[in-house]
Order: C-alpha cells, then sequence, then structure tokens
C-alpha cells in the first residue's frame, strides 16, 4: 500500500498500482461527523477539483465531499449505499468512497504527507 495523502478538508487518498486514485475520508473526519447513517456517492464521470461530489449525512450533521482532483471517477463503493456505516468502522479500508483517474498524475504529490496532515489536526485542536 503506497503512502496515503491528504487534504485540509480531511480526505485521504491512496495512489493504487493501476494509477488510479482511492479517496476517501480520514478518521479525524469521521469521529467528528458521528455515525453516519447516508452516503450520496458521485456519478461516475469528470469532474473539476473542488466540485462538491458526495454527501455524508450523520446523526450529527451533514458533508460534502468535495473533488481532491481534477479527474474522473472511475468507480463508486456501492457497499457504503446499503452499509453507510463503514465510514465509521473502517475510514482507511471499506470505507473508501471512490476511485478517480487524476488528470494530472504529478497532482498527488501537491497535497499534504502525513506529518503535514497531523500539523494540520494540531494546529485546529
Amino acid at each position: 500500500m503506497s503512502e496515503l495523502r491528504y487534504t485540509a478538508d480531511h480526505e485521504w487518498l491512496r495512489l493504487e498500482a493501476d494509477g488510479s486514485v482511492t479517496v476517501g475520508i480520514t478518521e479525524y473526519a469521521q469521529d467528528a461527523l458521528g455515525d453516519v447513517v447516508f452516503v450520496q456517492l458521485p456519478d461516475v464521470q469528470g469532474y473539476d477539483q473542488g466540485a462538491e461530489v458526495a454527501v455524508l449525512e450523520s446523526v450529527k450533521a451533514a458533508s460534502n465531499i468535495v473533488m481532491p482532483l481534477a479527474g474522473e471517477v472511475l468507480e463508486i463503493n456501492e457497499a457504503l449505499v446499503d452499509s453507510p456505516e463503514l465510514v465509521n468502522e473502517d475510514p482507511l479500508g471499506k470505507g473508501w468512497f471512490f476511485r478517480m483517474q487524476p488528470a494530472d498524475a504529478g497532482a498527488l504529490e501537491g497535497l499534504l504527507d502525513r506529518a503535514a496532515y497531523e500539523n494540520l489536526l494540531k494546529a485546529n485542536g
């Protein structure tokens, strides 16, 4: 498994062997949301960076998931439709949201590494 990258919006991204990128939310984000009860996933199509592509509803609040990089959504995690609690149970594993093909393969390197993300959490904490 390659090193995860992170966004300031508390999303994680993992580069896969085929060049695609898997996207989910971090432990911090799922903990802040509370029990996730509904997930609306994106359509399989292209999106601009920053576009709102998914919605999470929890017992506490609703939250939008934005496209972390420009590119095309290749696959969505259908398991979340019937089992949104996977986001809480395994946010870095079975609770992933979608796989995408970035328009610029090098853009992933511009995101936060683990140390930078942990510093962001400390600064916001």
